[in-house]
């Protein structure tokens, strides 16, 4: 892999979340509830490491979860980069006319995708990173009502993981743990049972 534009494995200065830990548990949940949602082939969110200038995988649903999650790249680049950077949700529905998709970046973790919806996880003025959605079903990225409720998703886990990442450094009580994934379990819940979209 090249580091100068694929993938390259996680370092230790990673904004990394500890397997077992609330951040990985929130993010997974996260990722598995979007590609319900919505359909797809996969979901990933992807934080900023802001020192190393990279966006990191921390959670994958669906292909590539067996090993992307710590593969990171360089924030500026392809579609995520633009999303970080631009703090706006989009969907490429071909990839293929699509200037801005990484296709290197996709070819370097084994699946590259036709479509793609990507919402930023942003809280208050901050973009922390971004949540995507590869080959979501057709219908899902038909619509604008459809990246609303991918962008109002993300801006919902983007406040659930600032909670959880303000207690990291404190011993958080397994209360607060506990009440942090059933908020996030009740968002999901919520999201799943709304009615059919057209």
């Amino acid at each position: 892999m090249s580091q100068t534009h694929g993938l390259v494995p996680a370092a230790s200065t990673a904004p990394a979340t500890r397997p077992g830990s609330a951040e990985r548990e929130l993010l997974q949940s996260v990722v598995e509830t979007a590609r319900a949602i919505f359909g797809a082939a996969a979901s990933s969110v992807l934080l900023h490491d802001e020192a190393a200038g990279e966006l990191v995988f921390q959670a994958v649903s669906g292909e590539g979860e067996e090993f992307l999650v710590g593969s990171r790249f360089p924030a500026g680049r392809g579609l995520a980069g633009w999303v970080l950077v631009s703090g706006e949700p989009m969907v490429a529905d071909d990839l293929r006319e699509q200037g801005m998709f990484a296709k290197d970046v996709a070819e370097d973790t084994g699946y590259v995708p036709d479509a793609l919806m990507a919402a930023p996880l942003a809280h208050h003025d901050r973009v922390l990173g971004v949540l995507e959605v590869l080959d979501p079903a057709e219908q899902s990225r038909s619509s604008l009502s459809e990246l609303d409720l991918l962008a109002l998703f993300a801006r919902q886990a983007a406040a659930a993981l600032a909670v959880v990442t303000e207690r990291r450094e404190e011993p958080a009580p397994a209360a607060v743990r506990a009440r942090s994934l059933e908020l996030v379990s009740a968002l999901r819940d919520v999201l799943e049972g709304a009615p059919p979209r057209g």
